[in-house]
Parts: structure tokens; sequence; C-alpha cells
């Protein structure tokens, strides 16, 4: 148990060894509740909207089956890319 002292503005330095478990670093946004009668913390990501529009957008390709892969290695990932140039070309003079 590590204990810490609530300073004149109301703040609490997270000792080097707790900061270490968890992971975090100057700046890092914590999520703060009380649960029965103590304050807990946590280390939060937040997302910019922009970001989760474009995670919705892939999640909707890729449940429409617009995606490639997963590839074993780099040789069969070029052969896919490959495959589509030639469809691609096949489209292409078919118009």
């Amino acid at each position: 148990m590590v204990i810490v002292t609530v300073k004149n503005k109301y703040q609490v330095v997270i000792p080097q060894s707790l900061r270490r478990q968890v992971g975090v670093n100057v700046g890092d946004l914590m999520d703060a509740q009380v649960k029965k009668g103590k304050i807990i913390f946590a280390p939060k990501t937040l997302l910019d909207r922009d970001l989760l529009d474009s995670v919705a957008e892939s999640m909707a390709e890729y449940k429409a089956g617009k995606f490639y892969g997963p590839f074993d290695n780099h040789k069969d990932f070029i052969a896919s890319l490959h495959r589509e140039a030639k469809k691609l070309k096949k489209a292409r003079k078919q118009k």
C-alpha cells in the first residue's frame, strides 16, 4: 500500500511505482469515479469523432466483404495486389 498526501489545492501525486504499473505518463487523461466511498482513477483514451467515423466506415466495408487478407507473408500480399490489378485492367478494357 502506498500513502499519498492531498496538497493545499487538492492535488495528489501518483507515486512512480504506481504510474509504471499502469503506464500513466504526463498529459494522460484519467477517469475519476467514486465507488463505495473510494476515489478510483483509471487511465482513459479519447478518440476524435473523425477517427470514430473512419472506424465505423472501415467496419461497414469489412462486413460488406470489401477487404483483403490477412496474409501469411509478404509474398501472399504481393500476389493479391497483382490479382487485383489484373481485375482492374480487365474492367477498364471492357468499358
